[in-house]
């Protein structure tokens, strides 16, 4: 147990007749960064909210940092900070008098709580906006600012629950770049995502999640080995020769081919490279036209597939408001 910042047993939440969480085992070790990934309403926020002692479990139970988040909710709350998927700043504020009034609420009394605002500030790269109120940020500015709130006082454990929901890539490159930050001084850090990248990107281990349940876990390319062999990834010429091109792949090759959003992109799991190469050939020989093709090992896209039969959200679009979600 020492090496584990949280253990959960059998953890479950029902709301009603609804299994939000659907009793899970997970174990997340001290100093890493761990994602769980899954669709919206898989579970996700439901289990955070439980591990951060917002929210009681109907059933099993968790220890986080060592202590039962029932019986001891306090002593987790000392330990822990939590981003939920919302900004949370008062907007009216600027954002140095948002970090001050928290470094305040903290406990932080005069010189100390103005350092540590001016240093969060400087460490965020918004130190040139500190003056502006919160409403006139970006939403990269927003994000950041609103982790930086839950870095007052340093947690031994941090619960980012989909960070970069609706933001643009420059952002998300950013905010990306803090969690690593984050990992590297010590800080652990349960990170929940709907984005494949964002788990692939950060997490040295994940766990998907569906329908309350873990069904997969393991590191980056652990679940893609699970997949098998590599993927066939076509681009026709013409979305009209996209059938013929489907029924000649599903021919040759054992995989299930997957169409793409685009309407000319074709897609099929490879057990054997060579026999990739060959579906390529009969293509050609049958006058169907690419605009290009690969041969590679799965993404986490396609491992998403093949563990739930179905293809990943969309993103939203950039910094737009996302919508706020049931009760997972």
């Amino acid at each position: 147990m020492a090496d584990h910042a949280i253990e959960t047993r059998a953890l479950s939440r029902r709301f009603g007749e609804k299994r939000a969480v659907d009793g899970i085992d997970l174990e997340v070790r001290r100093g890493e960064i761990f994602g769980v990934l899954g669709p919206n309403g898989a579970g996700k926020t439901t289990l955070v909210r439980m591990l951060a002692t917002l929210l009681r479990p109907t059933g099993g139970g968790a220890l986080v940092l060592g202590h039962d988040i029932e019986r001891e909710a306090c002593e987790v709350r000392r330990k822990i900070s939590l981003t939920g998927q919302f900004a949370s700043v008062d907007e009216d504020l600027t954002g140095y008098e948002n970090l001050l009034l928290l470094s305040r609420l903290s406990g932080l009394k005069g010189g100390d709580a103005k350092a540590r605002a001016v240093g969060l500030l400087s460490a965020f790269d918004l130190a040139d906006s500190a003056g502006k109120q919160a409403k006139d940020y970006s939403g990269g500015m927003r994000r950041k600012l609103d982790i930086a709130s839950s870095l007052i006082r340093r947690p031994e454990l941090l619960f980012l629950d989909e960070p970069t929901t609706g933001l643009d890539p420059r952002s998300r490159n950013q905010v990306w770049d803090i969690v690593r930050g984050l990992a590297a001084s010590g800080t652990t850090i349960l990170l929940t995502t709907q984005y494949l990248e964002e788990a692939d990107q950060l997490a040295g281990e994940i766990a998907v999640v569906d329908h309350g349940r873990i069904i997969a876990r393991g590191t980056s390319a652990e679940l893609k080995a699970k997949v098998g062999g590599g993927v066939l990834q076509i681009s026709l010429a013409s979305a009209e020769r996209r059938e013929a091109a489907s029924q000649l792949l599903a021919g040759m090759l054992s995989g299930e081919v997957r169409a793409g959003g685009n309407g000319v992109s074709l897609s099929v799991d490879v057990a054997d490279p060579d026999a990739g190469l060959a579906a390529l050939s009969a293509l050609s020989a049958a006058g169907i036209a690419l605009s290009g093709y690969s041969l590679s090992q799965p993404s986490l896209d396609e491992v998403f597939f093949a563990l739930t039969g179905r293809p990943p959200e969309p993103e939203t679009a950039p910094d737009s408001a996302p919508k706020p979600e049931a009760a997972e």
